[in-house]
């Protein structure tokens, strides 16, 4: 990852920084990012396919007069190249080069820039709606139309001095996650919304990975996908990054939008993305094949509402368990989705608040049934303080069909972490010990416990961590002897003291006013 570019995309956000909260600003800045990327993107392809393969691009001033030769000499066949190769294409006075070139001569219009948002996403299913939170008559901007010009001139400015592809690798996505990282920890409680922390991610992806490396294709299916992090960790864990098939559903449109452009600034091309905005919960999806899914990885809103209506007793997902998630928490009622979506020989990992270890009525007759199944492999206690907008702690629970028992192993990671001035952090070494302790399934003093089925009927199935993980740490017995000694101590040296500090009252020169003040303090000590 470049520090340089993080920096630099970063500082472009001070221009809207001012106006607005991050949770809006982020709309403006990752879509002119996605934007620009896009047309850069395109820049090189034509100049390629005019010049085959290259190493060196020459200056974009180059490469868009290159562009702009073949489009005046036959656009319909640039165009049929460029949607080929790519997907789409920009028409040249639709490039964010262009558009950066007519802010340096003040000729650039927010109309023209709402054009190519328009016409991009009129260009199949991938772009459609893409930029529908970008506001450019948002008085937030700026009062009129000048000072939006203005505003969005400025910003067209300090991204277009940036150079995407300087560096090697998945920079730019890297740079991308980097950015929302960013924003969500400026963005409060809204930061749950598209938002979970890299370490947690890194934990659940490496973990569903575990024996599926090879595995291609590989799917992976995130039903509350935010800006799709959660997924694209699984990248660093199986072999075939091309091959991985990523398929996810979000209710917020703004951040379904940013989970589209987050997918494809890594690199996934349409046919390996299968994104939907809407309802996970309200009307399961998918329903077509594939509908089973490798890995199922979640964040879901915590113990959110939901209807919990009657029709889901005899929905798929829900009806062998008896009960429905209450309405009131619908963390059960996520769990079982993502659980129903996932292939026999697959894993899956979810982040949820501790009650659900816990809690009884419906919730404790589902979590019995799931143990009774085999189906809960692990819990993991996160430490508190590192989710940004919420400082409860959390737990990670994986889960797998066709378990050949039904043990549980505990792992209490609450105590790992490194303190930092707004949240808490899982370090490197924190993360590697959580993994290895997944692998070996062994007993760990004060971290580790594999509890049998046995074990937990005995504790009616509760699974709250510190029923199997014992991390108390007792207190050094106290010497009553050698406090009592240090007591008579301390009180010889009081009374030296005392005796010392009226004998210096004695030999002090004093005023008929102040002898009245040093005997009551005489008075005080004897």
């Amino acid at each position: 990852m470049s520090t340089t570019l993080n920096q630099q995309l970063w500082t472009s956000a001070d221009i809207l920084r001012g106006k607005m909260d991050a949770s809006e600003y982020k709309n403006y800045l990752l879509g002119l990012i996605f934007y620009k990327y896009l047309s850069d993107v395109e820049l090189r392809e034509v100049y390629e396919q005019e010049n085959g393969q290259t190493i060196d691009f020459p200056e974009r001033s180059v490469q868009y007069d290159v562009l702009a030769d073949w489009y005046a000499e036959d656009k319909e066949e640039l165009a049929e190249i460029m949607r080929l190769q790519r997907g789409y294409f920009i028409a040249p006075d639709q490039l964010f080069y262009h558009y950066r070139q007519k802010a340096d001569t003040y000729d650039f219009r927010l109309t023209d820039l709402q054009a190519g948002f328009n016409d991009l996403e009129r260009q199949g299913e991938q772009f459609n709606g893409l930029f529908a939170d970008i506001d450019l008559n948002s008085t937030k901007l700026g009062s009129n139309d000048q000072q939006r010009n203005v505003t969005i001139s400025e910003v067209l400015r300090a991204l277009d001095e940036i150079d995407l592809f300087e560096h090697e690798g998945d920079v730019i996505g890297d740079a991308y996650e980097y950015l929302i990282g960013q924003f969500a920890a400026g963005a409060g409680k809204k930061a749950g919304e598209f938002y979970t922390p890299q370490a947690v991610s890194r934990i659940i992806s490496e973990i569903t990975a575990i024996g599926q490396e090879t595995r291609a294709p590989f799917h992976i299916y995130d039903p509350t996908m935010g800006s799709g992090s959660l997924m694209l960790n699984i990248r660093s864990f199986v072999h075939d990054e091309g091959k991985i098939h990523y398929h996810g559903q979000e209710l917020n449109t703004t951040t379904f939008n940013l989970a589209r452009m987050n997918l494809i600034l890594h690199g996934v091309d349409k046919g390996r993305m299968r994104l939907k905005n809407g309802d996970t919960l309200d009307s399961d999806w998918p329903t077509e094949e594939p509908h089973q899914f490798d890995a199922v990885v979640m964040n879901p809103p915590y113990s959110a509402k939901w209807s919990a209506a009657d029709k889901f007793l005899s929905d798929a997902r829900f009806e062998r368990y008896g009960k429905l998630a209450p309405k009131s928490k619908a963390d059960f009622a996520f769990l079982l989705h993502g659980f129903y979506h996932l292939k026999d020989s697959g894993t899956m990992g979810i982040v949820l608040p501790h009650g659900v270890l816990f809690r009884g009525a419906a919730e404790g007759v589902i979590r019995k049934a799931l143990l009774e199944m085999g189906a809960i492999d692990a819990v993991i206690g996160l430490p508190a303080n590192i989710f940004y907008g919420t400082s409860i702690p959390t737990t990670v629970i994986i889960l797998k069909k066709n378990r050949d028992n039904r043990d549980v192993l505990f792992i209490d990671a609450s105590n790992d972490f490194e303190k930092q001035k707004n949240q808490n952090m899982l370090r490197d070494e924190d993360i590697e010990k959580i993994i290895a302790s997944y692998k070996l399934r062994n007993d760990m003093e004060k971290y580790a416990h594999v509890a049998s089925f046995d074990e937990i009927k005995e504790n009616d199935f509760n699974l709250n961590i510190p029923r199997y993980v014992d991390t108390f740490e007792e207190e050094e017995p106290i010497d009553l002897v050698a406090v009592s000694q240090e007591l008579v101590t301390l009180n010889q040296e009081i009374k030296t003291a005392e005796a010392t500090f009226l004998s210096m009252l004695d030999e002090l020169a004093v005023t008929d006013e102040s002898r009245a003040v040093i005997e009551a303090t005489k008075v005080v000590f004897q």
